[in-house]
């Protein structure tokens, strides 16, 4: 079933890609200098001008996204096991691959090579030569090492953060963990002691191991929400509806997902309980109901209805009650997002001129602004520091124009914006990790359409599903 006002979500072109190419420009010969002699550094320096403005782009996102910062040079050394148990290989396993990915996710180390490793590896203090860390090769700056044993059914995980640069008071975290011997509770272990690391060296800003990811797939056969941590791990399925669900949004408290779906009714917003694990009433409000989003407080939802005929955009209480029109200009209005930080300005997809456009306005809806001044831009998403919109951008669009459906980083003050992906396939749908620091996104440039994770400087794009047909991430709170 086609629904003319889900175009903005469901429909995009296929447009070739393209790319420019550059030629020195010729010029005289300077005393015995032949033009050939000057063609490379001409070259040379044609590129550098040309790339200045993308390394300006680059400076701009990653001081605003916390990602400017020096990385710091650590080195994490497989845990040892500190018991004799025929558990340990497998737990130890999946305690050092998820903490070593934890880390190398986080965008601020730079992760010594382990073929620079000294012999001996430390399980505990007592074990740390301080001289063969702080030295080349490793040359490390911090060392996070520690050692796992199971006994009986249970596993204790012991772990130390040091400064191998300074001998004389060297510690900066010590943990300790203990639970059910199983791969999954020390995976949950490693998310803990990473996401302390990140706490401690990254600017008090708290780390994203433990969240997790809400999105669509179609591997039940319909197009069911489902959930998984937050770099792919764990996979599994929440709704059991029988029909098509879009747009899942957690709420900050992490205790509902609200969501469309298509019952006997039409498009309605719906409500599922993850406390309860079901589905939780939520009022009917008639015509096509899309997009719910949470305000930061939890206290309401947003969402786009066609109660009135034209999709505009309303505003409930977190119970469905005290309906609230905000938006009422002819063309559908649609994909609403609340500022994060303030909870005062919400950014939308508007038709009103012709093709999709992003928008803001107040709370209320006055003071409605275009942020978008070309092509086809959908899905907002408001970083959780309020400065910047990402979005998903046709800049060219329309017979014969080259472009693709990338994704954009717009800084809401200046309107100045940069492009993080590149004509690799369409991307669309993407959304902010609580740090600021990454971006989730749906793809299909594997050839099907899938969910990548990204710093939000564009670097380290990453594929996370490869079953069915996966779409419309959303990313935890906290």
């Amino acid at each position: 079933m086609i629904i003319a006002n889900l175009n903005f979500f469901m429909h995009r072109n296929t447009i070739k890609p393209y790319s420019d190419s550059t030629r020195p420009m010729p010029g005289k010969p300077c005393c015995s200098q032949t033009w050939s002699n000057l063609r490379p550094f001409l070259g040379l320096l044609v590129w550098l001008l040309l790339a200045i403005p993308s390394f300006a782009q680059q400076d701009w996102i990653r001081t605003g996204t916390g990602l400017a910062v020096e990385k710091i040079r650590l080195a994490v050394p497989d845990f040892k096991a500190s018991t004799n148990n025929a558990k340990n290989p497998d737990l130890l396993k999946a305690f050092n691959d998820t903490l070593s990915n934890d880390l190398d996710n986080a965008g601020i180390f730079e992760l010594v090579s382990k073929s620079f490793y000294p012999l001996e590896q430390p399980g505990q203090p007592a074990d740390v030569k301080f001289d063969t860390w702080s030295a080349p090769p490793p040359n490390a700056s911090m060392l996070a090492f520690g050692n796992l044993g199971a006994s009986g059914d249970n596993v204790t995980v012991q772990g130390w953060l040091y400064d191998v640069k300074n001998i004389s008071s060297p510690q900066v975290l010590g943990k300790q963990y203990q639970d059910t011997a199983t791969a999954d509770v020390v995976r949950v272990m490693a998310h803990k002691f990473a996401d302390e690391i990140i706490f401690r060296l990254g600017g008090g800003i708290q780390g994203i191991a433990e969240t997790r990811i809400y999105y669509v797939s179609t591997r039940s056969g319909q197009k069911e929400i489902w959930s998984m941590d937050y770099d792919g791990a764990n996979q599994h399925q929440i709704t059991h509806l029988g029909s098509d669900a879009l747009s899942p949004r957690i709420s900050p408290d992490n205790s509902r997902i609200a969501f469309s779906a298509l019952t006997k009714n039409g498009w309605d917003i719906m409500m599922y309980s993850l406390d309860l694990n079901r589905m939780v009433s939520f009022p009917h409000f008639g015509g096509t109901n899309l997009s719910p989003a949470w305000t930061p407080d939890g206290l309401h939802l947003a969402f786009s209805s066609s109660r009135t005929g034209d999709p505009e955009i309303y505003v409930v209480d977190a119970s469905g009650g005290d309906l609230k029109r905000l938006t009422t200009s002819h063309g559908p209005d649609v994909s609403p997002v609340w500022n994060q930080k303030t909870g005062a300005q919400i950014a939308w997809v508007s038709g009103r001129t012709g093709l999709p456009q992003i928008y803001t306005m107040e709370a209320d809806g006055t003071n409605v602004q275009r942020m978008t001044d070309q092509g086809y831009a959908v899905s907002p998403s408001w970083s959780p520091n309020g400065q910047f919109l990402a979005l998903a951008w046709i800049r060219k669009y329309g017979p014969g124009e080259p472009g693709a459906s990338d994704i954009y980083l717009m800084d809401i003050a200046s309107r100045q914006w940069a492009q993080l992906t590149h004509d690799g396939g369409r991307n669309d749908f993407p959304s902010w990790s609580p740090d600021g620091r990454h971006v989730i996104f749906q793809s299909n440039r594997s050839g099907s359409l899938q969910i990548w994770t990204m710093l939000a400087d564009g670097t380290k794009q990453t594929q996370l599903t490869f079953t069915g047909t996966n779409s419309q991430p959303n990313w935890s709170w906290k």
